[in-house]
């Protein structure tokens, strides 16, 4: 029996880094405050690329393993020469592929992601064929005592409702990080799931697309890490999490808020830190840290990922995330009294 199971998407990433974009502030989207451009009808060269396994659900699943949890992904491949790629890179990390689902006649997901070499963000361009059909299946998903769902895809309402009937049914506790599209579809069903979860993960755009969707007016306030952090806690999540890039993580147990700083000023690439935090966050919390080490966990997990381009080179092993701990500094922001 597998600690935790994952859920969600799974995916081979390619790395297109760049500075031929120009990125400008845009404040006035609350939602989407810079913006990247190029010459439209253009070619541009890049002198590499770099491949990795990528999806969140593939990405955590990957980031537990390494810090030695039991965990098996839910996602699902198609039966070509991607899908193959993705389940051998998921086995050669220690990852159990039993609940990963394979389809005839539908291609693998995957993503070209164009990196600014001078601010090292990127933008994701990604095709999905068979994450838009992954099958949340009781047989498979009851065999854990923990469930990490991210994003999911396809008829995404009707997963969410059978992963709370399923955790309901089996003494489950979850892991929720949402996604954007989620939450803009269909934000009522992202607080009823989040009414269900023990730990909310969320992005500070997620946080602010949530609370944005569900009815928030005040939105100079929107850009307060803790008044975002305090209005999702009445939604119920015991534990909530929320990161912002080089501005560091947040976290929030009904007890206090912690702040921790981000420790990589200069990161090589950004795209698979979030999910190296979670994983982090999670592989922690399921050991039976304190809430202070959870975060430095994931804050450490993140910020070594960030010095590569992909989502699994730099994960810490035990060994490693010991070492890194004495980096981490960890601020109360704010304890109940």
């Amino acid at each position: 029996m597998v600690e935790i199971i994952c859920i969600g998407s799974s995916s081979k990433d390619i790395f297109f880094p760049t500075s031929e974009g120009m990125v400008f502030d845009t404040p006035e989207d609350v939602t989407a405050q810079k913006k990247i451009t190029f010459e439209l009808g253009a070619k541009y060269q890049v002198e590499d690329r770099y491949e990795s396994l990528g999806g969140c659900a593939a990405n955590v699943a990957s980031g537990l393993a390494r810090l030695g949890i039991k965990v098996d992904c839910c996602t699902k491949i198609g039966d070509d020469m991607l899908g193959r790629w993705i389940i051998e890179n998921l086995s050669q990390g220690g990852v159990n592929t039993a609940c990963v689902e394979i389809e005839e006649k539908c291609m693998s997901d995957l993503s070209a992601i164009i990196v600014d070499e001078k601010s090292r963000d990127r933008t994701i361009f990604f095709n999905r064929d068979a994450n838009e059909r992954l099958e949340i299946k009781p047989e498979m998903l009851k065999k854990s005592k923990w469930l990490f769902v991210s994003a999911l895809n396809g008829n995404w309402k009707s997963g969410i409702d059978n992963i709370i009937s399923i955790a309901m049914q089996n003494d489950q506790r979850i892991v929720f990080n949402p996604g954007q599209r989620n939450i803009k579809d269909d934000v009522r069903k992202i607080l009823e799931m989040i009414g269900n979860t023990e730990i909310l993960m969320v992005n500070k755009d997620e946080a602010i697309e949530i609370l944005v969707k569900s009815g928030e007016e005040d939105e100079k306030k929107l850009n307060d890490e803790q008044y975002l952090l305090l209005k999702l806690k009445n939604y119920g999540p015991r534990i909530i999490t929320l990161t912002d890039g080089k501005k560091g993580a947040w976290v929030y147990n009904k007890e206090k808020i912690l702040y921790v700083g981000a420790t990589e000023k200069n990161p090589t690439e950004t795209t698979g830190g979030g999910d190296a935090f979670t994983s982090g966050f999670i592989a922690a919390y399921l050991k039976g840290k304190n809430i202070e080490e959870c975060l430095q966990w994931g804050m450490a997990n993140g910020a070594s990922v960030v010095n590569y381009y992909g989502a699994n080179k730099g994960l810490l092993d035990e060994y490693q995330m010991e070492e890194r701990l004495k980096l981490i500094k960890i601020d109360i922001l704010n304890k109940k009294s």
